[in-house]
């Protein structure tokens, strides 16, 4: 743990800029400086003579441990909300009419205090890096670790969620792909109508989504006094911000529903959304109480993507008492491809109307694909009845419990996918790729291990006589968690998992089980964690992530591993980054250049002082540093404050071997 004099002085490292500066005049200018005025001592590969003493560089460990917090953001939490639209940002125009207008809702939501704090963004704004088109969540009970800042992006044309298509499923799908590295969850404000259809669309079209994707809308505009919508907001800014949940999610009503299994229930309730066949992941009181059992976790190496090519032939065809064969024929003509079929009970058609199996039969061999869903509220499709095996035998694939709105959006998403059989393409519509269906036939399966049973816990809580409550439980398995992992145990590790352990839960100083095999070096751990869904962006109580901890160990070979993950740099305050890669320059450590690089670093960032790495690397006679700087696309024609590149400082100290490399 750091403790409070360490971090303080890392705080005050830019405060000498001032005196490097003047330190580097001198060199500039060739002239001299007293060699006992008041540095922390020379630094490492420094001039001699007469030519002035610099400050000491802080060790790597000490560095890295502290640059993100004496950067002053090492707590913030940053969340990317983008409103396309909808009744939540609608106002009265001069009609009396709700209607959305632009560039008012970022203006009007400075003014309300539930939303921004301008205490604290007046604060923040005194920090260096902080952009002040940034709001501040005031603070609160539910993020007191944390402080939330979030960036408002508002569509040029507001939309009305009826006319949503696919196109602005796209729009929304690349927006967030655009600025995924930058933030560490998003929040869609949306109008209710589509609602369902969009968060569906999305988690089809986001693969290995690693951060908190929410979102919500309101029944009545967030400006006027008795809304849902300021609670809305509020709630799934900070559900995105602190809560790590790496799905498209949709927050209503005080509860957070996985985005593929909801769907609007009510016109006019505040509690207008609901997930039949599925668990709340959130439900929201005056705690947050989180379902982390549930939560739906990436489980391949792979890092976040974007498919957002959507097939639009697709259809949802109803059955209902009198329908024809006729009917049937005219939906499936060309250039439908697929069909979510919405049947009666467990999947049911009459099976006493053989115009209606063979107009289903010609068009699964004219290669449409036909997905069977219920029209029931609840429950899922099985072939239990004859009227159901009937459709099974003609090639009909089944939906078991997926909503309509996931159905539909799945079958687009997948029929879009040309690289892959259509066989394959009906395989996957059977198969739970974002947690839209449950598999009854899997679920009916032997087990090896009840996850339900916590017999040890149990026995263990009533040998101290306590009460095992929900937030001792999950202490409790972190701590096993952790030791697990400390002593390489792989086994007790996926038994603990089985039993409800949540692989991404965090200890008191905020780290995970995936921090603590990283700084064990412990590869072979780290791979098992990121296949059991451990999450590369979670960050400790001092912004510290996984890929932090990799670089102070200069852990080539796992920061490979992580950024294949998809880990980054990009979130990390850049004049925290830029010190620890000038750090690097100064001392010719290249071995924690080529940690920073791996890791996604630019090595042409600059301080204060437009010093670059290579600036730094030449002043402080790095040649090894210097050569391996310019060999992996440093720029030699930099300039600093002075006006001086790289090799006018080689040329100034007269160090023939740096001046060979540079030109």
């Amino acid at each position: 743990m750091i403790d409070n004099e360490t971090v303080e002085n890392g705080a005050n490292s830019h405060s000498d800029s001032d005196e490097e500066k003047e330190d580097i005049k001198e060199i500039s200018n060739g002239g001299s400086k007293s060699a006992d005025r008041k540095h922390n001592g020379n630094l490492e590969n420094g001039f001699s003579g007469q030519r002035p003493v610099l400050r000491k560089s802080p060790s790597f460990m000490e560095a890295s441990q502290n640059f993100v917090v004496h950067s002053r953001g090492g707590n913030d939490r940053k969340v990317l909300v983008i409103y396309t639209g909808g009744t939540i940002g609608m106002v009265k125009n001069k009609n009396g009419v709700l209607a959305p207008q632009r560039s008012i809702f970022e203006t009007l939501i400075r003014t309300y205090p539930q939303l921004h704090s301008n205490s604290l963004w007046r604060m923040k704004v005194s920090e260096p890096g902080f952009e002040p088109s940034f709001f501040v969540l005031p603070e609160t009970k539910d993020c007191e670790a944390c402080t939330i800042l979030y960036k408002i992006i508002e569509y040029d044309k507001l939309i009305d969620s009826s006319n949503v298509t696919e196109k602005e499923w796209e729009k929304i799908a690349i927006d967030i792909k655009k600025h995924y590295d930058l933030f560490d969850g998003f929040v869609v404000l949306h109008g209710t109508d589509t609602l369902a259809y969009t968060a569906s669309a999305l988690s089809f079209i986001f693969e290995n989504l690693g951060k908190p994707v929410v979102l919500t809308g309101s029944q009545i505009p967030i400006f006027e006094p008795r809304s849902d919508g300021a609670d809305n907001f509020v709630s799934s800014l900070i559900i995105a911000g602190t809560l790590h949940i790496p799905e498209v999610t949709i927050f209503f009503g005080s509860k957070l529903f996985r985005g593929n299994r909801t769907s609007k229930i009510s016109s006019n309730a505040f509690y207008a959304f609901e997930s039949p066949n599925c668990d709340p992941i959130v439900d929201v009181g005056i705690d947050f109480e989180v379902n982390t059992r549930i939560i739906f976790k990436p489980t391949v190496i792979d890092r976040f993507n974007v498919s957002p090519k959507l097939s639009k032939n697709v259809g949802l065809l109803r059955i209902f008492p009198s329908i024809s064969g006729a009917v049937i024929r005219a939906f499936c003509q060309p250039p439908i491809e697929g069909v979510v079929l919405e049947s009666y009970g467990a999947g049911n058609i009459p099976s006493n109307r053989p115009d209606v199996y063979q107009e289903i039969s010609a068009a699964v061999k004219r290669g449409v694909i036909f997905v069977n869903i219920t029209q029931c509220n609840t429950g899922s499709v099985s072939p239990i009845y004859e009227a159901g095996q009937g459709l099974e035998k003609l090639g009909v694939v089944s939906g078991y419990d997926m909503t309509p709105e996931a159905a539909l959006t799945k079958l687009s998403y997948v029929l879009a996918k040309s690289e892959i059989s259509h066989e394959e393409k009906k395989n996957m519509m059977a198969m739970n790729i974002r947690g839209e269906l449950t598999r009854t036939d899997v679920l009916a399966l032997p087990q090896t291990h009840n996850p339900k049973d916590l017999q040890p816990l149990d026995t263990l809580a009533k040998c101290f006589n306590v009460e095992l409550t929900p937030s001792l439980k999950d202490k409790v398995f972190c701590a096993l968690l952790q030791y697990a992992t400390e002593q390489n145990d792989e086994n007790t590790l996926e038994l603990l998992l089985e039993m409800g352990a949540n692989v991404n839960c965090q200890n008191w100083e905020g780290k995970t089980v995936l921090h603590e095999a990283v700084l064990r070096g412990n590869i072979r751990m780290v791979e098992c964690l990121l296949k059991k869904g451990a999450n590369v962006h979670l960050k400790t109580k001092i912004g510290e992530t996984p890929l932090l901890t990799a670089i102070q160990r200069n852990d080539i070979e796992m920061i490979q591993l992580l950024v294949k993950c998809g880990a980054h740099l990009a979130s990390i305050n850049t004049s925290a980054l830029a010190e620890l890669l000038l750090l690097a320059a100064r001392s010719g450590s290249v071995r924690k250049l080529e940690a920073l690089k791996i890791a996604g670093a630019d090595l042409n960032i600059c301080d204060e002082l437009n010093h670059t790495p290579l600036h730094k690397a030449v002043i402080c006679k790095s040649p090894k540093a210097v050569e391996y700087l310019v060999a992996n696309g440093a720029s030699k024609d930099a300039v600093d404050f002075l006006g001086n590149k790289p090799i006018d400082y080689a040329i100034k100290t007269n160090d023939p071997e740096i001046i060979n490399q540079l030109r």
